[in-house]
């Protein structure tokens, strides 16, 4: 425990650095005009984890999803037939509940002044923290889109995806490979269902087999949790050893062959993600788990950058679902 809070004394004052200014945003934006929206924003949603846990990975996921598409400007929270969040992709989000939350207080105590984009950004923070990973200074002042378009929502990564469409899909977005495997790190605290899973476990192969990257005793318990003809709508954690504990525990999950989504899996296929799990897994190279906790906040104050809206630029939604 000391070696770990040595390392994280070196390299805290560096994050913070980074974490000064990212394209236009700046964390503190709201110290003068709103003092209180990050502390409401977390109290907001320790009282949702308190009650559910693994809400934490539904607003994390909530945020990734919202960056790949148009940019990090809360455009995946909007309602509506035709909206981003109605998407086949992101059918499955959760989460909505505590940004809705977090937005109603604080238009009652500074109308009009913190984005829903924002409280997204602050929100995902919080959740990684409180679920015991690393907390950061998130830069803010993002604007809330004006569009919110499920046909925009297409591309984004998928379980399926090669390890060379997913490197295509990040890079699009300005992240490199070690974004990219960072950034899938946060399955550590995720769940999935079987039925975006189950096609590795029954007949891979067009034998009969499983998929042969699959851990064969891992394998067995996906099978039991996941019946070939069971209901494909059940919660699957995808980290067998700490579901609710962001760690690296992921990582060498991944590395034993225990990887449930095969976009996971695949991370070991590849020579340069590959290099970057091992790191983050091995205990030494590692460095205790700090290497992977100061890498993911880096790799999240650069995605809560993407595309983002500042300025005059879009709007300061009321409500978080609908447009002004």
């Amino acid at each position: 425990m000391e070696a770990k809070c040595l390392v994280l004394m070196l390299v805290i004052p560096a994050l913070s650095l980074l974490a000064g200014s990212q394209e236009g945003l700046r964390a503190g934006f709201y110290s003068s005009s709103c003092p209180r929206a990050e502390s409401i924003v977390r109290s907001t949603v320790e009282s949702h984890f308190n009650e559910d846990p693994t809400v934490a990975a539904g607003v994390l996921r909530l945020h990734f999803h919202d960056c790949f598409v148009q940019g990090c400007d809360g455009s995946v929270l909007v309602t509506g037939a035709s909206a981003e969040r109605n998407a086949v992709p992101n059918l499955g989000l959760r989460g909505f509940e505590v940004i809705d939350d977090a937005k109603a207080q604080l238009e009652a105590l500074c109308p009009g002044v913190v984005s829903c984009a924002d409280i997204l950004a602050l929100a995902a923070r919080d959740a990684v923290d409180l679920s015991d990973g690393p907390s950061w200074a998130v830069p803010t002042g993002r604007r809330d889109g004006r569009i919110s378009s499920s046909k925009e929502a297409t591309n984004l990564p998928s379980p399926l995806d090669s390890i060379a469409v997913q490197k295509q899909k990040f890079t699009a977005k300005g992240l490199d490979t070690h974004d990219l495997v960072t950034l899938v790190g946060a399955h550590t605290i995720g769940q999935t269902d079987c039925q975006f899973f189950r096609y590795r476990l029954y007949n891979f192969t067009a034998t009969g087999n499983a998929d042969p990257t699959i851990n064969p005793a891992f394998s067995a318990q996906l099978q039991a949790l996941c019946p070939k003809n069971g209901d494909g709508s059940k919660r699957v954690e995808l980290d067998k050893d700490s579901q609710t504990k962001f760690d690296v525990s992921f990582f060498k999950n991944v590395r034993a062959g225990n990887g449930v989504l095969e976009s996971d899996q695949r991370l070991l296929g590849d020579a340069d993600t590959q290099r970057i799990v091992q790191n983050y897994a091995a205990t030494l190279r590692g460095l205790l788990g700090v290497r992977f906790d100061f890498e993911f906040r880096k790799a999240m104050i650069k995605m809560s950058s993407i595309e983002v809206k500042t300025g005059a630029q879009g709007e300061i939604r009321k409500i978080c679902s609908n447009f002004n």
